[in-house]
This record gives structure tokens, sequence and C-alpha cells, in this order.
């Protein structure tokens, strides 16, 4: 019988687990938190459910995994915007209509006479190019601080291509002149679990998987095929699947050729600040998620937790989650209680609530919230799996691929790492 070790247990490690018992192969899953489901993990708060950030799923390839084996609500993906004391339907470059017409005739203006020849140098021009200056200036680069916490001109464009809705010159005009727009949202359902947060999702999956908690990594021994763990204990291994951020496993071997450090070391994160607050009434927020670009208030993103299923809230009452970014180019340098405070007092200027309405305040943070697509990455990525690859290390998910992984896309991800491994010892 093969030892084989999953590393993480977010949804990539739980997918991989799963696909491993579903073919005849055991496995065993060491995560560091007490806890399954990673970045898709809940959390309770005196009666509050809250996710570790926003998560909807909506892949339709994932559905027998998901969707299908718990109890759910749909949701019609629609999301608003706040800028300046203004709400405007999701997206803003199809729904100009709330504008000021001085406002619209010079964004619509822009996208006209926008150049669109040639392959854009990096994130600033291509913005420019599918918007027009105008449009790219006012809602996308503000939102790249925000949400990117770096310039556009300092990410490049691979990973844009289904995420960013390229509007024709018709959508555009009629998006400027009425509120009967369609829907052109990525996804066209937003399922969600009726019960226990985002995480239930994962509850049928996991109930196959053999998860051993609270097991921090230390080191891992290729030579001897063992990874070593804080505690002292250490387990052996034939066949190593990693959920991990790549440049941490990177750190815990020995003799890691310098090209492949230094590699590490230019892959950049985004580290994210959770803000969960609970409200003694319903219905505070006007949409299931909102994005918010006045640069002066700190979140980027809020969602809605009792939109998603009013099981996620005690009766009569209602919740949100804001999401702040940082990252060493944005470096953190409040505590949480400082960021929590500052965001409630800025949140009122959206006048959802009142101070006096929160009865439940929480604040937590996650080191690795999404990877960056800075310069480089590819390049850097490549050696980083090329080497691990030769030690016989399996990566998975989001932080494992080091890519712009959506949920439905890290459990894919773990099931093509269990059928690695299947094909290795057949």
């Amino acid at each position: 019988m093969k030892n084989i070790v999953v590393l993480g247990a977010g949804v990539a490690g739980i997918s991989a687990a799963y696909h491993l018992k579903k073919a005849g192969v055991e496995s065993v899953i060491y995560e560091q938190d007490d806890g399954y489901g990673g970045l898709c993990r809940s959390f309770q708060v005196d009666g509050f459910t809250f996710d570790t950030f926003a998560h909807i799923s909506f892949d339709p390839n994932t559905e027998e995994y998901l969707e299908n084996t718990t109890d759910h609500y749909t949701h019609a993906p629609e999301a608003l915007n706040f800028d300046s004391d203004r709400w405007l339907r999701h997206p803003v470059q199809n729904n100009l209509v709330g504008l000021p017409v001085d406002e619209r005739i010079k964004l619509i203006q822009g996208f006209i006479e926008r150049e669109t020849d040639g392959e854009a140098a990096n994130y600033a021009r291509w913005l420019e190019s599918v918007y027009g200056i105008g449009f790219a200036h006012t809602y996308p680069f503000r939102y790249t601080r925000k949400y990117w916490t770096v310039e556009p001109e300092q990410l490049e464009t691979k990973w844009v291509k289904g995420r960013m809705y390229e509007p024709s010159l018709e959508e555009v005009l009629r998006g400027a002149m009425t509120k009967d727009t369609p829907a052109v949202h990525y996804s066209k359902k937003a399922r969600y679990p009726k019960q226990g947060g985002f995480q239930a999702f994962l509850t049928s999956m996991v109930k196959e998987c053999n998860i051993v908690y609270q097991k921090q990594i230390c080191g891992i021994n290729c030579a001897e095929k063992k990874v070593v763990f804080r505690d002292g204990t250490d387990v052996l291994y034939d066949y190593l699947i990693s959920t991990l951020p790549i440049n941490e496993v990177c750190g815990f071997m020995a003799d890691v050729p310098e090209e492949v450090m230094k590699s590490a070391e230019r892959l950049d994160y985004t580290t994210g600040v959770m803000v969960s607050l609970g409200f003694n009434r319903p219905k505070v927020s006007p949409a299931l998620w909102y994005y918010i670009y006045d640069e002066d208030i700190l979140p980027a993103r809020i969602y809605s937790p009792d939109w998603k299923s009013p099981h996620n809230v005690p009766e009569g009452c209602s919740a949100i989650q804001a999401e702040i970014y940082y990252s060493k180019y944005k470096p953190l340098t409040k505590s949480m209680d400082e960021i929590m405070e500052e965001v409630i007092e800025q949140l009122l200027r959206l006048k959802l609530f009142d101070r006096n309405d929160i009865i439940v305040k929480d604040v937590r943070m996650k080191k690795y919230a999404n990877i960056m697509f800075t310069p480089g990455i590819y390049h850097a990525r490549d050696i980083i799996h090329s080497f691990l690859n030769t030690k016989g290390i399996f990566c998975a998910g989001r932080f494992g691929e080091w890519d712009y992984l959506w949920t439905g896309q890290s459990l894919l991800s773990g099931k093509k790492a269990a059928e690695n491994v299947i094909n290795r010892f057949q």
C-alpha cells in the first residue's frame, strides 16, 4: 500500500483526497488549522455565520460534488457599485444611466475614441483599450489600487479574459439610456447552501477524507520522503500532494537551488482582512454584494450573508462582511481592531446602518488571499513547479498552482492532482 500525504484541507486538498478514495486509494490530509475549508471555511459569531471572503458556486463542472449534495438557494448574480454616494448597477460600463448626463457623454466619447490596436503592454493599457481612458481611470484603475494593492501598470493581462466584461458600443449606449439592461455577469446562477455557510458544500467530500488537524509543517525531506511538523512528529510518504503556497513549500526544503528560491521571492500575493458585522435589523444591504470605488473607504468589496441564506443570521437580523486587501506594495500598518473601527466609521457614509444597529463585530486576517499578476509571475512559477516536479511533489489549488482559481477550478485542480498520482503507480 502506498502512503499518500496531502498537505492542506482547503477545497483542492479535500478534492484530491476524495478522488483518491473514489479510486480505491487511501490518503491522509494534514491541516495546520483546527478545521477544514481553507479560504472556503465558514465561521460562526454569536449566531451569525460568515465565510472566509465572499463565495458563491457557479461552475457547472462541479455541481455533482457541491450543489447536488447539499440543499441550497439559487440567486441571480446581481451586484451593485458604490461611488461618491451613488449606487450603480454592476458592471458599471454597461449601466451608466445613473450618472449625470455630462459624465455619461464624457465616458461614452472616451469609449468610442479608445485605441484598440495591438497587444496591451500591461493591465492599465488593456483597461484603456477596452473601456476608454475616461472610464478606465474613473472606475477600474481605482478598484485595482484597492483590490490588487498596486497601480494597474504593475499587472500583466493574461488573467483578465472572462473576468472583465467587454461591452459593445450598443451595450454601452443602451446602458447609458435605460435601466433595462440584461445581466452580463460571468455566472448565470449563484448557488449557496441553506445551512452552515459556504463550507457546507464540502461536507459530502469531507466524509470520505481522513484529516489530521493542527499539524503545522516545518520541513519536507525529499530524500527520505518525509514531512516534519512543528509538534515534533513526522510522516513518511510515497507520494505528496501539496496545496500550500509554492513559495512556502520551497522554504520547507533543504538544498533548494538559488534560482528557485529567488523565483519564490518574486511571487507576489495579497493579504486579506475581513470585517464582519451583524445587525439587529433585517436587510441592511441593498444587494447580494457590492463594490466600493471610493479610495478613502478601505473595503474594496462587501457581501451580504443574509442575502445568501436567511439561516446565516438570527431571525430579524442581517449582516455584512467587508474585505480589505494589503500586500508588500501596500503594507498593513494598523492593528486588526483599528482597521475594524475605521471600516465601521467609513461604512456609515453608505447610510445603510447606524452604529447602534451593530450587535456583532469580528475581524480576522488571511495571509494569503489571492496571487498577484505582477511581471515575471509565469517564469518564476514555471521554475518552481519544474523543481517541485523533480522532487515528486504534486501541486494543486490556488496557491499550489499559483493561479487565480475560483472554487470550482480549485476543486478540479485537486481532482487532477489525484489522477496524476494514480497514474504514477498504476
